[in-house]
């Protein structure tokens, strides 16, 4: 590991020899080599013809991606070989006097030698993690030669506990698994810490004002994540609650379905402390699409004063869901005791006998037949006004739910006013518009919880992010009386449409907008917005089969959780806890995806063939399990853990992904700022970009966001597909791409701004796209503006523009997702530069902020977000790559000081935990 060390040593060797003039005839430079060579056979083996350190260390941690290894051993071996075949040209017994007399006659070379082999053993890089000594010497050289960057911490890890956890597409069945890093600034040996970053200077020198030089680049360029732990983005903000999932019937039965063995691990996974750490969860009041059928806890029709109601509520009981809430609750506080187990209540419907008919019930009925389904814009009969005996019996049912889960011992932390009140949906469904859920509020529900249960807290909403703020502007302005009742907003992650490739993709800038509004509206800070749905459907990762489809399932679950804490969310709550194999059950069809799944007849002591449980009716509505036709050892290798398998348990890579940051992030954790910024090598410098000579290649692999819907939004430039744009021969901003099927994929860029997102999205390449005319506004500069010819605007007020998000854009700030619109053509936001051989977008209308920003779909590949948990004692970095390339990159603190870096595998997801 040494010799390159060695070899300086042994020339300042031959050069204190040949001065003091004590060999005359035979060189000191044979019989060195020799002894070294002798001793470093026995140490490196059979090294030579191996790959280099830096190969190992890539390998290891990176995988086998890593370019320039055959390169790299070429050299090594080379050099090694060379220095073996002149060690071997002259023989110790050649000598003519013997090595006694040559150690006597040379005494001070020899302790200069050993005093430099002492000193340069010092100064090699210590893998902290493995104490091993790799002793890597920095050179322009090597270090192009190897693409992909070890870790190196730079701060003193002595003063710090550092863990960096890892979980990549390239190794699955290696879950948040430890990165062995090299320390910068302070170095170990076996025994004890030494500091020594007076030898680092020493040894590696400074620059002209006598700081530590910066790192130089490896073979690919390195992406900048800037941090700042000394700020916080939300300052005025709650701290995050933490994350978790719903208890629905489905849940229960599914995880009552296992044995002890698997029940047990189901809540160590979600709960405990080597799991998720889960402190929230959701329950529906009565029953959702999530459950075997529709169920209420009073069916008496007209009983107004609620007499009949079930105040043991039998059927949450029998399905299971009141045992394993008990039991999670017991996990966490186990396990963390610091924390406590929230749980939302939210309902789907009311009894039927509560509900106005739909256009499905018969003539002439004065109540709805049937929980499904809902009729617009109010599901309530008599209305929610004050005289209203139905409004005003839902909301006393509200209150006898709370009471009648306080006495199994469940607190209830607060509830939704209507699970998705847009969507009269065929499961279980009560629409309201704003105004009727502002009405149902300040008249009934708000009162009665007031009254009966004052320590919960009521959320409105509980939809889509496209319609957060015009529900916001609604109910939350002080003006109105429902606001005052009002505790926080609950949102859901799914598109508008029907499209799921689009969950969990758009609405971003509204989360930042909603934020803005509060402050406006002059809310109070303790308004909460909680993440309280997300879930991909349909069916099961599992079911599919298709491991790259599961991981793109966890990437975008990753990718929201981020971008809503950093807009200013307190939290995130997924769908159902566990499922079945198919995603059931759900008495309506509506099979989904969860992060574990309950297959018991997959433990050991069953026969291992695929079959439904009892309470599952759907009966492989998307043909057979794939995932079922595969042995415990294949399934291993995929990131599904035997260990868990065994007991009858699915882990899903959406669930180690979920735990890269609710492990880590726990409750009174706040957002800090942070954001992949482009590479300090140069202007042109891009974190995926290949470039070969005159020919550029955008990286990063398939663009999965090309499809209609998906806004347009500004990003620091990356190199990447997602932000290479082609100006077709219709005139129109083309981009390419394929789904996470692998089906081909082409979008342009609209021709008007959506009216719940406010920006551009994109489309067809059709008559929905926008048709653009270049016009140069400098030549000297190339800058240009993109006029939209069909965009209804008028002249001059029909430019393509860059719109900066509310809120300052929150944790990611003015440079991370900005929008795109249309508007005036003489404003500095509509002008813009276009690299036709890059196929980049750029704008510097925040270059005052850190720099020109690209024009990007959705969001980039490379994203992080940064926290400080409660005591302000502990830093989190979770770090992103949905690319198919891997990324350098060099992460900075508040001083821009240099904290780490490192380089992350494409589909990877690393956590860094600075305590």
């Amino acid at each position: 590991h040494n010799y390159r060390s060695l070899l300086v040593v042994v020339l300042l060797s031959e050069s204190f020899t040949s001065k003091n003039k004590k060999v005359q005839e035979k060189p000191v430079l044979s019989v060195v080599f020799n002894t070294i060579m002798n001793k470093l056979s026995k140490i490196m083996g059979d090294k030579v013809g191996r790959e280099t350190i830096y190969d190992e260390v890539s390998r290891a941690t990176y995988g086998s991606n890593a370019q320039g290894e055959e390169q790299g051993r070429n050299e090594d071996t080379a050099l090694l070989g060379g220095m073996t075949r002149l060690s071997s040209s002259s023989s110790v017994v050649e000598e003519r006097r013997s090595f006694l007399q040559y150690l006597r006659e040379n005494t001070p070379s020899i302790v200069i030698v050993i005093l430099l082999v002492i000193i340069f053993a010092l100064a090699g890089e210590r893998a902290s993690d493995l104490q091993q000594v790799a002793n890597l010497v920095e050179d322009k050289t090597s270090m192009s030669a190897i693409k992909w960057r070890p870790c190196q911490i730079y701060f003193d890890p002595s003063a710090n506990d550092v863990q960096i956890v890892q979980t990549s597409l390239g190794d699955p069945s290696n879950q948040w698994g430890e990165i062995p890093c090299l320390v910068r600034n302070t170095k170990y040996t076996a025994s004890h810490k030494v500091d020594e970053s007076s030898q680092w200077n020493w040894l590696f020198g400074t620059d002209s004002d006598n700081n530590p030089k910066q790192p130089m680049d490896y073979g690919a360029p390195s992406a900048v994540i800037r941090t700042q732990f000394k700020t916080i983005a939300h300052p005025n903000r709650e701290p995050i609650l933490g994350f978790g999932g719903a208890f629905t019937e489905a849940s229960s039965l599914n995880f009552m379905s296992l044995d002890n063995h698997g029940r047990k691990a189901v809540l160590e996974l979600l709960f405990g402390k080597n799991g998720l750490g889960y402190s929230l969860g959701r329950v529906p009041i009565n029953s959702c699409d999530f459950s075997v059928s529709s169920y209420s806890f009073d069916d008496v029709v007209d009983d107004f004063n609620l007499v009949n109601f079930d105040t043991k509520v039998t059927h949450d009981v029998t399905s299971g869901m009141i045992e394993m809430l008990l039991k999670a609750d017991d996990t966490l506080k186990s396990s963390w005791p610091d924390d406590k187990l929230h749980i939302i209540a939210s309902p789907w419907s009311p009894p039927a006998w509560m509900k106005i008919p739909t256009d499905a019930d018969p003539d002439g009925f004065l109540h709805a037949m049937s929980m499904t389904g809902s009729a617009e814009p109010n599901c309530l009969r008599d209305g929610t006004g004050p005289s209203s005996r139905y409004a005003k019996a839902w909301a006393l049912y509200f209150s006898k739910f709370i009471t009648a889960y306080q006495t199994w011992g469940i607190n209830i932390f607060a509830v939704t006013v209507q699970n998705e009140p847009e969507f009269p949906a065929p499961w279980e469904a009560c629409a309201y518009s704003p105004s009727i859920e502002a009405d149902f509020i300040a008249n009934h529900l708000g009162p009665t919880l007031q009254s009966d249960h004052p320590e919960v807290k009521l959320f409105i909403f509980d939809h889509n992010k496209d319609h957060i703020v015009t529900w916001g502007n609604e109910i939350v302005d002080e003006a109105n009386p429902a606001s005052k009742y009002v505790n926080g907003t609950a949102v859901h992650w799914y598109a508008g449409g029907m499209d799921r490739l689009l969950d969990g993709a758009v609405g971003q800038p509204n989360m930042h907008r909603f934020i803005s509004m509060l402050k406006y509206q002059n809310v109070s800070d303790n308004h909460l917005l909680l993440g309280t749905e997300a879930c991909h459907c349909p069916s099961t990762g599992y079911a599919g089969g298709d491991l790259k489809v599961a991981w793109a399932r966890a990437e975008r679950y990753a990718h929201t959780v981020l971008a809503d804490l950093a807009a200013g969310s307190n939290g995130w709550v997924e769908w159902n806890l566990i499922l079945d194999a198919i995603g059931g059950p759900n008495h309506l069809g509506n099979m989904c995806d969860a992060p574990l799944l309950a297959v018991p007849y997959r433990t050991k002591t069953e026969h291992n063939v695929s079959e439904l449980p009892d309470f599952e009716h759907a009966n492989y509505p998307f043909g057979p399990v794939v995932g079922d036709a595969r042995t415990r050892e294949e399934l291993n290798s995929m990131g599904m853990p035997t260990e868990y398998l065994d007991r009858g348990v699915v882990v899903q890579p959406m669930y180690y992904y979920m735990g890269h940051i609710s492990r880590h992030v726990r409750p009174g954790s706040k957002a800090v700022p942070a954001i992949v910024d482009q590479p300090e090598s140069g202007s042109t410098s891009r974190a995926f970009q290949v470039v070969v000579g005159d020919t550029v290649v955008a990286g990063g692999g398939i663009n999965d966001l090309v499809r209609g819907g998906v806004e347009v939004t500004m990003w620091p430039c990356e190199g990447s597909t997602r932000q290479e744009w082609l100006l077709n021969d219709d005139w129109r901003l083309q981009v390419f791409g394929h789904d996470w099927k692998g089906k081909a994929t082409t979008s342009c860029i609209g021709n008007t701004s959506d009216m719940s997102f406010e920006g551009l999205t994109l489309s067809a390449c059709d008559n929905s796209a926008a048709t653009f005319q270049v016009k140069f506004v400098n030549k000297t500069l190339s800058t240009v503006n993109f006029i939209i010819e069909n965009s209804g605007a008028v002249k001059d007020e029909n430019c393509m523009l860059v719109k900066p998000l509310k809120s300052n854009g929150g944790a990611y700030g003015p440079r991370g997702g900005a929008q795109v619109t249309i508007g005036k053509c003489d404003q500095e936001s509509a002008i813009w530069k276009f690299n036709e051989t890059t196929g980049e977008i750029m704008s510097s209308l925040f270059e005052d902020d850190g720099g020109e920003t690209c024009l990007t779909t959705g969001w980039p590949f490379l994203q992080v977000g940064a926290f400080v948990d409660k005591e302000n004692k502990s830093r989190t970095i979770v770090i992103l790559n949905e690319a198919s390339d891997p990324a350098n990159f060099i992460v900075r603190g508040d001083d821009s000081e240099i904290l780490l870096t490192n380089s992350i595998p494409a589909h990877s997801i690393q956590t860094v935990v600075i305590r």
